[in-house]
């Protein structure tokens, strides 16, 4: 049930009789939207519908908005339609449009919001896919916060998700990951006087890997050849990092579906194949780069390389695909991947990166153009960096010199859904802070404490009604057949109508690919609920349980129970376990 899209259809109809005969027949219907006014003596849904068509048939917005309100009143319960300021429409419903919207909640439960917007098709979301290099950062727990929220808001939308982890693990950084954990493999073999070369991992956390591999393989390994060793020590050490980031992962709540080999990628010819069809049609060339912005000519050599037609999709330059040595460049390898990506069946892509990648975005999207012929989409979403703070002072973070603070860490100092409510609590584009202290802090500044806060009260009224002496029923299907015209005061209207715009705001957000959406909207519902019980204690007219008024305290118990269903609903798909309780 959503209200705000069927309202949009009525506007629809109405704008296509009015101004057909104009001449406009192409109506792009993205453009008709409804939503909560901000004001909310504005009515109860608000439209511009007539100012953005004004222009295109070149007609005054008001008397547009005017023909299109005499056309949809009394229509669908509206009781009133209104012109306001430049070209603004009012809309007015009967009540009773709101309380089956309630009851609709409760009848429908946590899978209030889910639609069939997706109509099952394939989405292929991949994120984190960290070099399994070390542990996983905090820093990284952005990432898989955002990419697995939003594979649980398509999931939502009736989207088939696969979730995705590309391992990188035939990068030049694997053979400094083999050679590092090799001399702590000394080490833990007795050798007092090892030093880890600068540009190695010197954390200790491969001081267990290596421990690991003494206790196994004895000495074996000091009579191999240099070659055998970083061979072998390369898969034991990319294994064991793997082992530990879906450790880590798990600590955030996060299962993969798929994890996908770079190295099995070209070792089963997928960079030559994929390499080999973009050369036949004619999007492979060898030509020379210009040098590359800001590098001095002196640190520049020209040379011929082959290059793929990347600016035919929209980037800026062509970009090289194959190294001097022959090997290929890490694009090439990408362009593989997304191609295997879109051979399983994916058409729809979305990538989840870290901010020190904003600049290879362009590329990435041609390649997927190209790939698939203009198939497949590609949308990357970029994570800005979080500020680690701690006292109030940041918290520095570096792979390399193993002084960084791990998702195991945080997750342990603060709880897992506090981390990921957190990190949704800005656009992924947008910088963010995490305070040890203030993510914990009991108040209404503290925005996970705030939604939380509010469910806990929803359970504790509940809980207070059914065990008071009334004994009170609050099973949702009971609470659903209650006398719901009774809840006629405007503060619960008010929350009532944000209520029944959850399900428009969770296919908006899947739409427009941002899960902070829900992070916000859980905030604004969070703020009404706590508004509407501060009433009641100013008010004993508007408590939730009226003694003297069973009729009217169930009808507010079934408001109760609605928010909760849609806070968890909304928790839900930012993988966090709403709470029944709160204790400070």
């Amino acid at each position: 049930m959503n209200i705000f899209k069927d309202i949009e259809l009525v506007l629809l109809e109405a704008l296509k009789e009015v101004i057909t005969p104009n001449g406009l027949i192409d109506i792009n219907e993205k453009l008709v939207v409804a939503e909560l006014p901000r004001d909310r003596s504005h009515g109860d849904i608000a439209t511009n519908i007539a100012m953005i068509f004004a222009k295109k048939i070149g007609v005054n917005p008001r008397d547009l908005a005017d023909k299109i309100c005499k056309k949809i009143v009394n229509k669908r319960n509206i009781i009133s339609a209104e012109t306001a300021g430049p070209g603004f429409i009012n809309i007015t419903f009967v009540n009773d449009v709101w309380f089956n919207s309630l009851k609709f909640i409760l009848e429908t439960g946590l899978d209030y919001g889910a639609t069939s917007y997706g109509e099952g098709k394939k989405i292929n979301i991949e994120y984190v896919s960290a070099n399994p290099t070390g542990p996983l950062h905090a820093a990284h727990a952005r990432g898989a916060i955002v990419g697995d929220s939003l594979a649980n808001l398509f999931q939502k939308v009736g989207y088939d998700v696969c979730k995705e982890y590309y391992i990188n693990d035939a990068g030049s950084q694997i053979d400094i990951l083999a050679k590092s954990t090799y001399l702590r493999y000394q080490e833990a073999l007795g050798d007092d006087t090892i030093v880890i070369p600068e540009g190695h991992y010197p954390g200790v956390y491969l001081k267990k890997v290596a421990e690991e591999i003494a206790h196994n393989d004895g000495d074996k390994w000091l009579s191999k050849t240099e070659l055998e060793i970083i061979e072998a020590f390369k898969g034991y050490a990319t294994h064991m990092m793997m082992n530990k980031v879906k450790m880590d992962l798990k600590r955030l709540g996060i299962t993969m579906d798929v994890y996908s080999s770079e190295k099995a990628l070209i070792q089963e010819g997928g960079v030559d194949a994929a390499i080999k069809l973009l050369d036949q049609k004619g999007l492979i060339y060898e030509g020379i780069l210009e040098a590359p912005k800001g590098k001095a000519s002196k640190e520049w050599k020209a040379r011929p390389q082959r290059l793929f037609k990347s600016t035919l999709f929209g980037d800026d330059v062509d970009r090289a695909i194959q190294k001097s040595d022959g090997t290929w460049t890490y694009f090439a390898s990408d362009i593989a991947y997304h191609y295997s990506k879109y051979k399983r069946g994916f058409s729809e892509m979305i990538d989840v990166w870290g901010a020190d990648h904003g600049g290879y975005v362009k590329r990435m999207v041609s390649a997927v153009s190209a790939i698939s012929e203009n198939c497949a989409t590609l949308d990357v979403k970029i994570c800005q960096i979080v500020h680690m703070l701690r006292d109030g002072q940041p918290v520095r973070m570096s792979k390399r010199s193993g002084d960084f603070v791990t998702i195991e860490d945080v997750v342990n100092a603060v709880g897992k859904d506090v981390v990921r409510f957190i990190m949704l609590t800005r656009k992924n584009d947008q910088v963010l802070e995490f305070d040890f202290n203030k993510v914990v802090e009991q108040s209404r500044d503290n925005p996970v404490f705030y939604v939380q806060y509010a469910h806990a009260r929803c359970c504790s009224v509940l809980r207070n009604a059914s065990n008071g002496l009334e004994q009170l029923d609050i099973n949702p299907t009971i609470l659903a057949k209650q006398m719901l015209c009774r809840l006629n005061d405007t503060n619960e209207l008010s929350v009532i109508k944000e209520l029944a715009n959850w399900p428009k705001v969770v296919e908006g957000a899947a739409k427009a690919h941002e899960p902070h959406r829900i992070a916000f909207y859980l905030s604004d519902l969070a703020s009404e609920f706590h508004s509407l019980w501060n009433k009641g204690k100013e008010d004993p007219e508007l408590r939730f349980i009226v003694e003297d008024d069973k009729e009217l305290t169930l009808a507010r118990l079934a408001l109760v129970k609605a928010i909760a269903i849609t806070i968890a609903s909304g928790l839900g798909i930012m993988g966090i376990e709403p709470v029944k309780e709160l204790r400070s």
